[in-house]
């Protein structure tokens, strides 16, 4: 796990839709850090580090160390809303994260050893049912990714979750069954060209040799 991001936060004294408003007005998102036995704080996040931080990838599995009022908060992004129309942020929740306390998080799969798959080498084409998986995590070691090796995979053959080694304290969601987070599906085939093509094509050429032969024919009959 990546060490916390450190991300500085104004405090927020006012709430509701008037103040975030009046936040907004200032080039500042509104925000607030909630949880951990604690009252939520309302807190403004400068608009351009905002943007920059969602729209950078991996926002909701990122730790952030978050200085406001003199102190340092580390949390988690839970959520965040988005414009309708220029799709900025304008709000953002943190999950405030105490020692030992775990959390569910959906983490990136990210997949390796493409050249050692069989299956993608005879054509096979890597089909993809799970771009993240859901895990229970502890708060202070959220994984950025989990790798899912490919190597040796025939076409049909699938990546499921027993396979993936995950690190310490990380367990799936779903503990029922193990489930496929991708295959190797076989390869698409063009259609042959129909039988019935490739036949009309002489036929097609036979309508200008009978009208050539059509003149010969006149010319051939007896004058009366």
């Amino acid at each position: 796990m990546a060490a916390p991001k450190a991300l500085t936060a104004a405090p927020r004294e006012t709430v509701g839709k008037g103040a975030a408003r009046a936040v907004r007005r200032e080039n500042n998102i509104p925000a607030v850090i909630y949880g951990g036995g604690e009252a939520p704080t309302p807190i403004s996040i400068d608009f351009k580090t905002a943007n920059q931080l969602v729209y950078a990838g991996h926002f909701l599995t990122t730790v952030f160390e978050i200085e406001v009022g003199g102190k340092k908060v580390r949390a988690l992004p839970r959520d965040y809303q988005l414009d309708k129309v220029k799709d900025t942020v304008v709000h953002i929740d943190f999950l405030r994260l105490n020692a030992g306390q775990t959390v569910r998080v959906f983490v990136p799969a990210h997949f390796v050893n493409h050249d050692q798959s069989p299956g993608i080498k005879r054509g096979g084409v890597l089909n993809v049912v799970r771009h993240e998986v859901e895990f229970i995590v502890p708060g202070d070691a959220i994984p950025e990714s989990i790798t899912v090796d490919l190597a040796g995979l025939e076409i049909n053959d699938a990546a499921r979750i027993g396979g993936v080694k995950l690190p310490a304290g990380v367990r799936p969601v779903i503990r029922d069954r193990d489930f496929v987070i991708a295959n190797i599906a076989p390869p698409t085939k063009e259609e042959a060209a129909p039988a019935a093509d490739a036949a009309a094509a002489p036929a097609a050429g036979a309508a200008p040799a009978a009208a050539a032969a059509a003149p010969a024919a006149d010319k051939a009959a007896p004058k009366k």
